[in-house]
């Protein structure tokens, strides 16, 4: 039998760095992984005390972790992307050593975010934020398949943390009174497009068939998808939203949303390439109980009429 994937985890010996390391391990052991760490070292640096640390932190949160560090001789970007590529996850803190003070997320976060194959979580907001204190997931969901594969991720992380799942989908209403649009055009093709709760019903259907026990609260939402999304994760444990390819040049399009949310989200956020494999997830999804399947998952449905997009920060 081949043996489970590590969740990578970038240590500097910072503070937000432990605290990666933290949620690292307890997300490690969530899902039976053995955690790897990785501190990229210049030449001439000590590496041993800030691995050293973090195995200690490590195990001091979840006793029993499979632990294993490594210290190449290379940047922290180019490090953790080339062990993304045989990873479970990457995880990252908000901010690192050496970061211009007032810098809402390190570069190097922000550039593993946007480069890695494979799930990337910075981990950033408030102890009770990324403790697991609210019991509850975020997800974004978008209105065709660029969020597929974060849809999916977001089920497995509430799965093993069994605690509710939101799924967010935002929208904007026409403006005023339009008039029918002239065939073939642009606003002909948005006429057409799913109303909101019926794109959540798409993107949630086959992911709850799979995860059974998950609760699911969808949301639409009138307005801007930044200002939802924030909102949604000011109460939740893990925002989780999708990213798709760049036309043409390596790394992923992260666009102006998950740009606001990787900078300004309250809790910790989970970055899913849409292309990402499923070599990442996880253990088959366990029985709902009796009591789980009780409990009613929320739906909100709207009437089904011709609508026109007009959201224009679509990541």
């Amino acid at each position: 039998m081949a043996a489970a994937m590590a969740l990578v985890v970038g240590v500097d010996g910072s503070e937000p760095s432990l605290d990666a390391v933290d949620w690292a391990a307890r997300d490690a052991a969530l899902h039976a992984r053995p955690l790897h760490l990785v501190h990229a070292a210049g030449p001439g640096a000590d590496p041993s005390g800030p691995v050293t640390a973090a195995s200690e932190r490590a195990a001091n949160v979840s006793p029993g972790l499979r632990l294993s560090s490594e210290v190449p001789r290379e940047d922290a970007v180019s490090a953790l992307i080339g062990k993304g590529r045989q990873a479970f996850a990457l995880v990252v803190g908000a901010t690192g050593r050496g970061e211009l003070t007032g810098l809402l997320l390190g570069s190097v976060g922000l550039a593993v975010a946007a480069r890695a194959d494979c799930p990337v979580v910075v981990v950033r907001g408030s102890q009770e934020h990324r403790s697991g204190r609210f019991r509850r997931i975020v997800v974004g969901v978008e209105d065709g398949t660029e969020s597929d594969r974060a849809v999916e991720y977001a089920f497995r992380e509430a799965h093993v943390r069994r605690c509710e799942l939101v799924a967010v989908h935002a929208w904007n209403a026409p403006l005023g009174a339009l008039p029918e649009p002239p065939p073939g055009s642009w606003y002909a093709l948005e006429a057409h497009r799913r109303p909101p709760a019926q794109v959540l019903d798409d993107a949630l259907r086959g992911p709850a068939k799979r995860y059974p026990d998950v609760v699911v609260s969808p949301r639409t939402v009138e307005g801007p998808a930044r200002s939802a999304l924030l909102g949604a994760a000011a109460e939740a444990d893990l925002l989780v939203v999708g990213a798709g390819a760049r036309q043409g040049r390596p790394g992923l399009q992260l666009g102006v949303i998950n740009h606001v949310l990787l900078h300004h989200a309250q809790c910790p956020v989970m970055v899913v390439p849409r292309k990402c494999t499923a070599r990442g997830r996880g253990a088959e999804p366990r029985a709902a109980t009796e009591a789980q399947r009780a409990r009613p998952t929320r739906r909100i449905r709207t009437p089904r009429t011709k609508w026109w997009s007009t959201e224009g920060d679509r990541s």
